[in-house]
């Protein structure tokens, strides 16, 4: 009743203000009869629904009614008569959805009868069949008296094929699959390894083969020639001479000397070097090396110049390969950037002009992406229920990680250490050493040599433990100090005869003249 008579209201107060605009005056424009007119019905209810009166009065009365009074926001007012009135109304809407719902019963439908026989074979010849049943279609015809087979079909004598070695293949398998039979491809495989090794073949080698002629077809054409380049300075020919596979070596000449390549850094070092024509791989080489003495982001700008130098051989044949890195430098601002390999104690490190191999002052995270969960100095032990020192601190890692050592130096002690439990402490300089604790496993042992980021251990919870993390100390002159002050400064690990071998070594290299040419591997 109250809805109606809201309702009611609205429409005679529409009703009576139509009428009243029916007979008022209006404005010239809809014709003038002694200064004042009459409007049209139409026009009367259009000029009310038009006005900001009664339609927008009827407007905010209908929404008031719809949203306040049976669609309220159920999550306010919990529990109040609107509330209950808009629960009422979702109730009933549901109900009424539930009840004039056809129902969730299953429809019939009717399955197909399997086909077979005739039926399967017409349906199969309508179909395009898999790669797996031979990839045809349609019917074929079967052959009739007309139809006369061959008793043997003429083969050519010669066949001409060409074999490539692939990555992680087999040299003899190579020449099997080519079509060449087991016997000749053992052969051919004995003579090859008589002038290098098979292993030095590389992957992607191609070999042109030449088969002759069988006499029967269940047999494998005997091979006739092959010629492979089994190094970049060595061609080899097999051919068969009286029945017999017989190997001819043919040397390559090749030109071997150093390539010097420069250019200026621009937006991307890695860009400028790849357009100056050196290979990705040295490039790589190149910015690992460069990136332990400076940093990319930070001191090298725009204007800074590269300086490679490379191994470059060139065959007489004309194709060109590229070896190993030979020297790293880096011209920025007023600052030269000079790197060497050099082997030392049976590996490689990039030593400077001086002869200095640390790669920056300072150590790195013996942990990764760790979290320091107790610092240096007074705590409350968590398993001995008392406080003392802390002489280290503690990083708190999954069990398992792998631990590192923040910067060269030996192994002076690897073993099981109290309540350290398995603990690995490294001897640095004179002066500094570190200690790494409760770890699950040891990977290096006592008198060992170990270059900054190399695995030592891993994180466990061997000894007075409460979880898996690493206790990490750091010592100087055998007193545990605070890590997060120590600093690791750079010494030379070259003197004497080695450190002048060292020298005339990169004079020699400096003095290699700038070459513009673009090396490319060919082979």
């Amino acid at each position: 009743m109250h809805v109606r008579s809201k309702l009611d209201r609205s429409f005679c107060r529409l009703f009576q203000e139509g009428v009243a605009a029916l007979f008022q005056n209006s404005e010239p424009a809809f014709g003038v009869v002694g200064g004042t007119g009459a409007l049209t019905v139409r026009q009367s209810f259009t000029h009310v629904l038009a006005s900001d009166g009664i339609f927008t009065r009827i407007r905010k009365s209908y929404d008031s009614l719809m949203i306040a009074d049976l669609a309220p926001d159920l999550g306010a007012d919990i529990g109040s008569k609107t509330w209950r009135r808009g629960a009422g109304t979702c109730l009933l809407l549901c109900g009424s959805a539930i009840l004039l719902s056809p129902g969730f019963r299953p429809l019939p439908g009717h399955a197909p009868m399997p086909l077979d026989g005739a039926a399967w074979e017409e349906s199969r010849a309508q179909s395009i069949a898999p790669m797996a049943w031979g990839g045809d279609s349609g019917k074929r015809m079967a052959a009739n008296s007309l139809v006369v087979p061959l008793t043997n079909s003429p083969e050519r004598p010669t066949l001409e094929l060409q074999a490539t070695i692939g990555r992680g293949d087999g040299f003899v398998r190579v020449l099997e699959r080519a079509g060449i039979g087991a016997s000749d491809s053992n052969i051919v495989a004995s003579l090859v390894a008589s002038a290098s090794k098979l292993a030095d073949i590389p992957s992607g080698t191609v070999i042109p083969i030449i088969l002759g002629s069988r006499a029967s077809r269940s047999t494998a054409r005997p091979l006739q020639s092959l010629q492979l380049r089994a190094r970049f300075d060595l061609r080899i020919e097999i051919a068969r001479v009286n029945g017999r596979l017989q190997l001819v070596r043919i040397p390559i000449a090749v030109d071997t000397a150093p390539l010097r390549i420069q250019g200026n850094v621009g937006e991307s070092l890695y860009r400028a070097a790849r357009a100056a024509g050196v290979p990705a791989k040295t490039v790589e080489t190149y910015i690992r090396a460069i990136a332990s003495k400076v940093s990319l982001e930070r001191d090298i700008m725009a204007d800074a110049r590269f300086d490679i130098i490379v191994e470059h051989s060139r065959a007489e044949t004309g194709e060109t390969r590229v070896g190993k890195l030979l020297f790293a430098g880096l011209n920025h601002g007023r600052k030269k950037t000079q790197l060497l390999p050099w082997d030392i104690d049976g590996r490689t490190e990039w030593f400077e002009a001086s002869g200095v191999s640390r790669r920056k002052s300072g150590m790195i995270a013996p942990v990764s992406g760790a979290r320091m969960s107790s610092g240096f100095g007074m705590r409350f032990h968590p398993i001995l229920g008392y406080s003392r020192f802390h002489q280290g601190v503690d990083y708190a890692a999954v069990y398992g990680s792998p631990i590192r050592a923040v910067a060269d130096g030996i192994v002076d002690f690897s073993g099981w250490h109290g309540g350290h439990g398995k603990m690995v402490k490294l001897k640095h300089d004179r002066v500094l050493g570190t200690g790494y604790a409760h770890m699950s496993r040891i990977a290096v042992g006592a008198g060992a040599r170990v270059i900054q980021g190399q695995v030592i251990g891993y994180v466990g919870s061997t000894g007075l433990s409460t979880g898996p993390h690493l206790h990490f100390e750091v010592y100087r002159r055998g007193a545990a100090t605070n890590p997060r002050s120590a600093k690791f400064s750079a010494n030379s690990l070259l003197s004497g005869k080695e450190l002048q071998a060292f020298q005339s070594r990169l004079r020699t290299l400096l003095n290699t003249p700038v070459n513009g040419s673009q090396p490319q591997s060919r082979l």
